[in-house]
C-alpha cells in the first residue's frame, strides 16, 4: 500500500526528526464557538498567536470519546512549520452514544455529518476572524471517528480542502478524487472496512498515500504514543506536506 519512494524519503526524515531538538511546546487558546442554527457549542483549543498571515490551517478531529487536546504533538509540529491549528471537541456531555450495532456506514453517519457541519461552522467563522490565512491550503486532520468525518467532510466540500490526513480512519470511504490529497497512516491492529480504502488503481490515479505502521496500534495515535511512534507519524506527515523545517 506504500511506495517505495515514500517510504524511504519518510525512513530519512524519521532519522532526521528523531536526531532533532524536541519541538518546542505551545501553549493553546481555549475558545468557544455557537452553532445557534443547531443550538451547539463547539469548544476549540488553537494553536498558534501573533501574526496570521499567509499562515496555513489546519483543523483536528479526534477520536470518538477522546478529546481536543490529546494531538498536541502534531499541533505543534505543524505550528513550528507555518500552520494556524484548531482543535475541535466534537464529542460533548449529552450527546447520544454513537451506535455499536448495525452497519457502521449507516448508523454513524448522522455523527459524522454532525462533524462535518461543526467543521464548515468553524472554518467559515475562521475566515471572518483571520482573513489573512492562506485558505488554498485547507488541512485537516482526524483520528479514528474524527477522521470518518474528515473524509465526510472533503466528499462534500472538495473546494474548501487541499489535504487530508487520517490517523486509521476505518468506516467513510476515501472520496474517489484528486482533490483534497490524501494521507492516511494505517494501524497494525485494526482493518478497514471494505470499501473504505481504494485499490491500488484508485490509489495510484488519484496519488493517495496509504501507509501501514507495523508498530503502531490504532490507539496509540495521538500524545499517547511512544517518541518513536511520534516521530514515525511526524515524519510521512512532513513528506506528504513537503515541510521543509
Amino acid at each position: 500500500m506504500q511506495s517505495c519512494r515514500f517510504f524511504l524519503l519518510a525512513f530519512v526524515i524519521f532519522n532526521c526528526l528523531t536526531a532533532s531538538a524536541q519541538l518546542q511546546k505551545t501553549v493553546p487558546v481555549t475558545d468557544s464557538l455557537y452553532d445557534a442554527a443547531r443550538r451547539r457549542p463547539i469548544p476549540l483549543l488553537i494553536y498558534g498567536a501573533g501574526q496570521t498571515d499567509k499562515l496555513r490551517p489546519a483543523i483536528i478531529s479526534h477520536g470518538y470519546g477522546g478529546g481536543y487536546g490529546a494531538y498536541a504533538f502534531i499541533a505543534e509540529y505543524l505550528v513550528a512549520n507555518g500552520y494556524y491549528v484548531i482543535s475541535i471537541q466534537h464529542d460533548l456531555p449529552g450527546d447520544t452514544a454513537m451506535p455499536t450495532a448495525g452497519k457502521p456506514y449507516e448508523v454513524r453517519m448522522p455523527f459524522w455529518k454532525r462533524g462535518a457541519e461543526s467543521i464548515l461552522f468553524v472554518i467559515n467563522d475562521l475566515k471572518e476572524k483571520q482573513p489573512g490565512l492562506d485558505y488554498k491550503n485547507m488541512l485537516l486532520i482526524g483520528h479514528s471517528n474524527g477522521g470518518d468525518m474528515s473524509m465526510l467532510f472533503a466528499r462534500e466540500h472538495p473546494q474548501l480542502v487541499a489535504n487530508v490526513i487520517s490517523l486509521d480512519n476505518r468506516r467513510m470511504p476515501f472520496p474517489r478524487a484528486s482533490r483534497p490529497r490524501i494521507l492516511s497512516l494505517r494501524s497494525s491492529d485494526q482493518p478497514a472496512d471494505s470499501g473504505v480504502i481504494p485499490g491500488a488503481t484508485e490509489l495510484a490515479r488519484y496519488r493517495m498515500q496509504v501507509v501501514k505502521l507495523p508498530a503502531t496500534r490504532h490507539n496509540d495515535m495521538w500524545d499517547g504514543a511512544t517518541d518513536a511512534q511520534k516521530m514515525e507519524m511526524l515524519g510521512y506527515i512532513r513528506t506528504f506536506l513537503h515541510l521543509k523545517d
